[in-house]
């Protein structure tokens, strides 16, 4: 195979830079790994999988609590705290582990330790056992991922004052807690700890959660915190923490407090590239993010960007998909045409409960945009599977072109959102119609069949 004996340097090991490292070597390329903390990534294994295991078990108390329903006798659920964190490193280590084992199996060589550029084709290794050592590459693929921002006005100590590090899972569970930023992070985060029993506030800065997702889902989703007891403060932007003793206080720019045990920042990430030493090898960066072309190229021939440094979409599935792209890139399997990743395309979910889910084209932005569309929508309370699992809540909701009934988008709320939304994402991705959705066969009863009926 052409290009089989090119050398690939892969500085971190998140999915993004597994997956670069896994299919180059099966593409014959001799790969090194640099990680210096976690392999799988401290992003991926660190945050994201520990939230949805306690999202998890959230969930299971709150199914618990409704037994009668169900036609069982009362259960009264109770939260083993030490049992949840063992449980929870458990998973990680089989997962770290899962994936040590399968880039071994690959013949990728792994490094334990931190790498810079010291020119567009060398990077040094500061090895974790105190040794240096220093690489050529034909191909190096940059993959450090990124961190949770902090604002200069946050006394972040881990204790009282926590980023989303410290709360996968939190020193101790929190009987009242105040959470900072209202995208996704931040409402798991409230749907997490209210589950648990934690009496909850959220900052919202805006004048609705998530405020980059539709209108209606964020109303859907508020509407269930607002059952749970959950306190919004809308249009309020922290700007300054107080510590003392037992008591945190978040103070708003409108001079309301809100006060709780402790405090959660959620409000994004910056990425880690600080020591990556970019302009050894004159690689253009914006913000900290690696500039990139569809390939996932940066400026410098040869040297890629993938996951959360890239600046594209900060999602391990979008990271992984371009961990695969570069090694075929960079192996030559791309001359001719081929598919690029398409980051409108891609679908996202949020883990709360109920569940949301999206993907392509949002109604609100097709409306802003002046583009006309056809938006149908079907609550699951028509769904006989809802009402088996006593979960009507939630919708669906497809977006298509008027003219050619393709699927340009949608948006679900409800129980099994996160696994729905692949076929509206399948759909939208393959240009399929409404009429592909409306004949298939789907399984009865099943959620899935609302799908249908929403094409209809």
């Amino acid at each position: 195979m052409a290009g089989s004996s090119k050398r690939f340097v892969i500085i971190g090991g998140g999915p993004g830079g597994t997956t670069c490292a896994t299919h180059a070597a099966r593409l014959g390329a001799k790969v090194t790994l640099i990680e210096r903390d976690i392999v799988g990534g401290a992003a991926h294994l660190l945050d994201c999988i520990p939230s949805k295991a306690m999202i998890a078990t959230g969930g299971m108390m709150s199914n618990m609590k409704q037994a009668s329903e169900m036609g069982l006798a009362e259960v009264e659920a109770k939260l083993d705290f030490n049992a949840l964190k063992e449980r929870i490193g458990a998973i990680e280590g089989r997962l770290e582990q899962s994936i040590s084992s399968q880039l071994a199996s690959q013949g990728v060589r792994m490094i334990e330790g931190t790498g810079q550029m010291t020119g567009p084709k060398s990077v040094r290794v500061e090895r974790s056992d105190g040794g240096i050592e220093d690489l050529e590459a034909d191909v190096v693929v940059l993959s450090t991922g990124s961190r949770p921002r902090i604002p200069d006005w946050a006394p972040i100590d881990g204790e009282r004052v926590l980023t989303t590090r410290h709360a996968y899972p939190p020193p101790e569970l929190p009987d009242r807690l105040v959470v900072i930023g209202s995208g996704v992070t931040g409402v798991e985060f409230v749907h997490m700890f209210s589950s648990f029993g934690s009496e909850v506030t959220l900052v919202v800065s805006r004048q609705h959660v998530l405020p980059q997702k539709d209108p209606e889902v964020a109303a859907a989703l508020e509407q269930t915190f607002v059952d749970r007891g959950v306190r919004l403060l809308k249009g309020a932007r922290a700007e300054s923490i107080t510590v003392e003793n037992d008591r945190v206080m978040v103070h708003c720019d409108d001079g309301r407090i809100a006060e709780g045990s402790h405090v959660l920042m959620a409000i994004g990430s910056i990425p880690n590239s600080d020591d990556l030493n970019l302009e050894a090898a004159g690689i253009e960066s914006e913000w900290g993010y690696v500039k990139v072309d569809h390939n996932c190229l940066s400026n410098v021939p040869g040297v890629y960007a993938c996951g959360d440094l890239s600046g594209k979409l900060p999602l391990s599935s979008v990271a992984s998909m371009q961990g695969r792209k570069i090694a075929e890139h960079a192996m030559g399997m791309h001359n001719g045409p081929h598919r690029h990743i398409d980051y409108e395309k891609a679908a996202s979910a949020i883990f709360t409960e109920p569940e949301i889910a999206d993907v392509g084209l949002a109604e609100a932005d097709a409306f802003a945009e002046g583009r006309k569309i056809r938006v149908t929508k079907v609550p699951f309370s028509v769904s006989a599977k809802a009402l088996i699992n006593n979960d009507p809540r939630g919708f669906v909701k497809i977006v298509t072109d008027p003219l050619t009934g393709v699927v340009l988008g949608g948006s679900i709320v409800g129980r099994h959102a996160a696994e729905l939304i692949s076929v509206i994402a399948l759909a939208v991705t393959a240009g399929l119609t409404v009429t592909d959705l409306v004949e298939s066969l789907f399984v009865h009863p099943a959620l899935a069949e609302v799908l249908g009926e929403a094409a209809e």
